[in-house]
């Protein structure tokens, strides 16, 4: 059953970070265009999605073990950028963007990549309004992951709009933009046993 979103105090003025601060936190908070949104912590299987993502990226973009290296993999970074100070599930930069990673708390230069593994609840947000945000920012890739449709979005920004590149679903092993050196199986993000048979 899907919990509902906690109610957050109504304000006469934008959100501060002193707002957001004062929250609970086991909540995940953000500022999208001056309204403070906060998440309850994620479910099992959404969990389970961005970090078996998370855990397939580090080792060959981070680490450099058998890939390419040059980027970052960030679970849940702190975005600040502009008024907007937002979260998503994984970010990533390039390290010819960020040589080193900042000495505060949250990163005021926007990913090169994000993904957001969507819920119920922020299923909207995340497409809508946070969207618009990365792309105002020239976050150059997105990905959506929805763990109960079992799906992976990829987008990339041109000209400023997002293009969807592809809808991957089931348990395809894919090569996903800007992380095509590698295969991402996708039966690993919905937690299918690794001997399951792929999708048709």
């Amino acid at each position: 059953m899907m919990q509902p979103m906690p109610r957050v105090p109504p304000f006469d003025r934008p959100a501060t970070y002193e707002d957001l601060v004062a929250l609970c936190d086991t909540l995940v908070a953000e500022i999208v265009n001056g309204e403070l949104h906060a998440s309850p912590r994620p479910a099992p299987k959404h969990a389970l999605a961005g970090s078996a993502i998370g855990g397939r990226l580090v080792q060959p973009y981070q680490d450099g073990a058998g890939g390419p290296g040059g980027w970052w993999i960030l679970d849940e970074p702190e975005l600040h950028l502009g008024r907007d100070v937002l979260v998503p599930d994984l970010g990533g930069w390039r390290r010819r963007r960020l040589p080193q990673l900042p000495e505060t708390a949250y990163f005021p230069l926007a990913p090169d990549w994000i993904c957001e593994v969507l819920s119920p609840s922020t299923a909207q947000l995340d497409r809508a309004r946070k969207l618009a945000i990365y792309a105002r920012e020239r976050v150059a890739h997105a990905w959506l992951v929805d763990p109960l449709a079992r799906t992976l979005e990829v987008l990339r920004l041109e000209q400023g709009r997002w293009a969807l590149l592809a809808v991957h679903s089931g348990a395809v092993a894919v090569r996903a933009e800007p992380f095509t050196e590698i295969e991402l199986p996708l039966q690993c993000l919905w937690g299918d046993p690794p001997d399951a048979p792929p999708d048709e």
